[in-house]
Formats: structure tokens, sequence, C-alpha cells
């Protein structure tokens, strides 16, 4: 066995991407938020939340290496850092980014080749889904809704796994920005005017709630209120920048904007 052989995982995705290498075996720790796969929840002892972790925990299970994801867990990552652990955070944002961090993960382990092989499977999935939208003559404009207070739009990943599917973000500019905090929208009066055709809440960590969007003051003539065209993708299907959101989550897009299409022609 080559590379890190006890790693931690401070989010699901590198959980879920080492479990389709066959990697599993080298993970002594894992997010409490991490659902996929079931396995991993059932079988490997939770150290960490997204913004916080037991640091004296994980540093029981002696890992030679944390994996984690974003700016947000850099207190994290420092306080293991100091107590001689080796620590990746990955910052990307993109799909090709989602792919690239799945390579770069596999050559760290040890199993370049198969981590390209999976890597260029998920790829062509998402060939397969942009091939498919592709006979629609027509594209809806989407709204994805991450947080409902303050309202706060797509990423850029899910913004872009939207137009795979055969939609458009109807926030491609905020999509841009890296942070949940440079993506709230001050008020409802930008969603109004672009008049999105469908609304997608994830709204992380709770259940989306359509009809109290339906309810909002001034929405009733959106498009999409109008026509009920509001549905929920679970977050942990869209919002880790992982497998899921290139597998379950834009499936699950791809079903909603096709059921829309169905509808509108």
């Amino acid at each position: 066995m080559t590379g890190p052989r006890r790693i931690v995982c401070l989010t699901e995705e590198p959980t879920e991407a080492l479990y389709a290498l066959g990697e599993q075996d080298r993970i002594v720790g894992i997010s409490g938020f991490t659902v996929r796969p079931p396995e991993a929840r059932r079988d490997k002892p939770k150290v960490s939340a997204f913004t916080s972790a037991k640091v004296d925990k994980i540093l029981a299970f002696k890992p030679d290496m944390a994996i984690g994801f974003s700016d947000i867990q850099a207190d994290i990552a420092a306080e293991l850092i100091r107590a001689g652990v080796d620590v990746w955070i990955a910052n990307h944002r993109s799909v090709e980014g989602i792919l690239d961090y799945i390579r770069r993960l596999g050559a760290l382990v040890g199993v370049a080749e198969a981590a390209i092989r999976y890597s260029d499977e998920l790829g062509r999935g998402l060939d397969g889904i942009a091939s498919r939208a592709s006979r629609w003559s027509t594209r809806p404009r989407v709204y994805f809704e991450e947080w409902d207070e303050p309202r706060i739009s797509g990423i850029q990943w899910v913004a872009e796994l939207v137009r795979i599917a055969g939609g458009d973000d109807i926030f491609p500019e905020l999509a841009a920005e890296s942070l949940a905090k440079q993506r709230i929208l001050a008020n409802d009066d930008e969603i109004i005017r672009r008049d999105p055709q469908i609304v997608i809440g994830s709204w992380c960590g709770k259940r989306f709630r359509p009809e109290k969007v339906a309810a909002r003051e001034g929405w009733a003539d959106v498009s999409a209120v109008r026509d009920a065209q509001l549905f929920e993708v679970k977050s942990p299907l869209i919002l880790q920048p992982g497998p899921a959101a290139l597998t379950d989550g834009v499936a699950a897009l791809s079903s909603i904007i096709e059921s829309w299409q169905q509808h509108a022609n």
C-alpha cells in the first residue's frame, strides 16, 4: 500500500470517492454528515461536522492524513497541522474541478489509473445526460436555492449541472462566486424579474418547503409558482462536490427538467 494509510475524511466527498476506488480500508474517521455510501456511515467513526471537529478524537486514530473541503475548514486544518497531521483541503468549485479532484485523490493514494478510469466514467455519464437534453428546443430558466433565509443561489458546479441537464441557471454571475456570502440575494426583486420557470430547493440540513416559497410576497406570478414547478433535490446529492453530484444529483436535475419539458410541450 502506497500513500497515506490512515485517512480522516472531514467531508463526505473523499469518503465516497475512496469507497468507489476500493480504498475504504484507509479511512479511519469520517464526517458526521456523511450519508454516502451507507456502509461508511454504518462502519466508520464520526469525528467531525463541517465547521468543527473532535480533534482529540481524530488524533487518537493516529491519522497520517486528513482530507477536507473549502476555506470554511481552515481552522480545523490549522489545528491538525499544528498537531503534526498532513492535511489536504481542496477548494474545487466546478464540474471539471470535481473530476480533477477524483484524479488527484487517486494519485495521492497510489491508484491513479483507477481514478482516471472512474473520472472518465463519470464524465461519460454527464456527456450522456447533456446529449439527451440537447434534443429539446427550449431551455427552462432555473432558480436553484441553497438556503432560504437569506436567499442563497446555487454554486458553480450546481449551475453547470443544471446546464448539462438542459436548463439555464438564472444567476450565472453569482454561481461564479465561490463563497456562499457572495451569493446572497438582498431581496426577491431580481428573482421575480428573471422569472424562473423551475425552482429547485436544496436547503442544506433542512427540508425544502415549496408551499413557503409559493407564498412569498410577489411570487404569485412567477412562472414556476404559477405552474407548480417547485422541487427539492436533497443536499447530500447535489451540494457535496464529489461523485454524488455527478451521478444522483445531476440525474435528479435531469428528471425535473425533462418533466418540465413534457409539461411545457
